[in-house]
């Protein structure tokens, strides 16, 4: 264990010393592009051969392309005053919001639930028409001109049909009561 603290000591002070002494000069100089005789552009069809682990020599007689110097970001892709192009499928982008949607279409108009009654049978006595309708557990008899718990008027009796009136909405619903026999 005491070698191996010493060893620690020993890197821990030589990291001290290149700490407090080493060179701390800043390294200020910029990369320049290196200006070479001007060749001219490689041809648009031009390969170039591609070279995998150590750098061979070329056994040809033409030497390998020139680095091309850099060109300016705007010249690439439009400055501030470039005009848009219209080629390709992402170029063009509006920065205004889209229009509002359209406004939602009215609401339908109120209209009657379907009626809550089922037919159980009907009598005619001193020609004027008796209908017996269930209502859930109750049973109604009714007549023309009646009125069921003030929401439903009777209008009219006459089979096959027994016209009623919705009356919060005053619409007219049919019920199928069957023929006269």
């Amino acid at each position: 264990m005491k070698r191996r603290h010493f060893v620690m000591f020993a890197a821990l002070a030589m990291t001290a010393w290149l700490a407090l002494f080493g060179d701390k000069s800043p390294d200020t100089g910029i990369a320049e592009p290196v200006t070479r005789a001007n060749k001219g552009p490689p041809a648009a069809g031009t390969t170039f051969p591609a070279q995998s682990g150590i750098a061979k020599q070329s056994t040809r007689s033409e030497p390998l392309p020139d680095i091309l110097a850099l060109q300016p970001r705007e010249t690439l892709i439009g400055g501030a005053h470039a005009a848009i192009s219209t080629d390709g499928i992402f170029t063009t982008q509006s920065w205004t919001p889209p229009p509002p949607p359209p406004p939602k279409p009215p609401p339908p108009p109120p209209s009657a639930p379907p009626l809550p009654f089922a037919y159980l049978g009907k009598k005619i006595e001193s020609g004027v028409w008796e209908v017996y309708l269930a209502q859930g557990d109750r049973t109604h008899i009714v007549q023309e001109k009646a009125v069921i718990d003030g929401i439903y008027r009777i209008d009219a009796i006459k089979p096959p049909t027994l016209s009623l009136t919705y009356l919060p909405l005053t619409q007219v619903q049919t019920l199928t009561i069957g023929v006269s026999d």
